[in-house]
């Protein structure tokens, strides 16, 4: 599967999963599997999430646009490792998801550093990969596959608890 993956989705620990497997090994062992959904707490607000994925942003959204990279950019988040350290041992298995891998295999890298041994990249994350069709009205969006797009289930409900950005434990 590494070969097939563009480089930004691969991960040291070389450990992929898809967001149906991703389903379905949380459903399999909920109480061993842990899926962790690191985009910003806006996307997950805002954009949905998975009702089982505990949030801990590894980037935190910058407020100042790009004008070379046309875009609001993110920023690696400080409180990322210590609050990471106080949620999972370095022995859990971990379901990393983004929006669509990037920053999930980012995400499994800097674990992977941290002593963390089963930590999976989900390769198509929550909102999946891009359609490139410029015929399409959709060409660009992220729709291709992912969580949200192949029917897993998913929310725009918060449980408070599942948010670690905050000072809820």
């Amino acid at each position: 599967m590494t070969q097939e993956l563009p480089i930004e989705k691969q991960t040291k620990m070389q450990l992929y999963v898809t967001s149906q497997g991703a389903f379905d090994l949380w459903k399999a062992s909920p109480d061993k599997v842990k899926i962790l959904d690191v985009r910003t707490t806006e996307e997950y607000l805002f954009v949905g999430h998975a009702a089982i994925a505990i949030n801990l942003p590894a980037f935190l959204q910058v407020y100042q646009w790009d004008a070379e990279k046309q875009e609001l950019p993110t920023k690696f988040n400080p409180a990322f490792p210590e609050k990471l350290k106080a949620l999972f041992s370095p022995d859990d298995t971990i379901l990393v998801t983004c929006r669509s891998g990037g920053r999930g295999a980012m995400a499994a890298n800097m674990m992977a550093d941290m002593g963390y041994k089963n930590v999976y990249n989900i390769t198509d994350g929550f909102e999946g990969d891009t359609i490139n069709d410029p015929e399409s009205v959709y060409d660009g969006q992220h729709l291709k596959n992912g969580w949200k797009n192949v029917g897993l289930p998913w929310t725009y409900d918060i449980d408070p608890s599942l948010i670690k950005m905050t000072d809820n434990k």
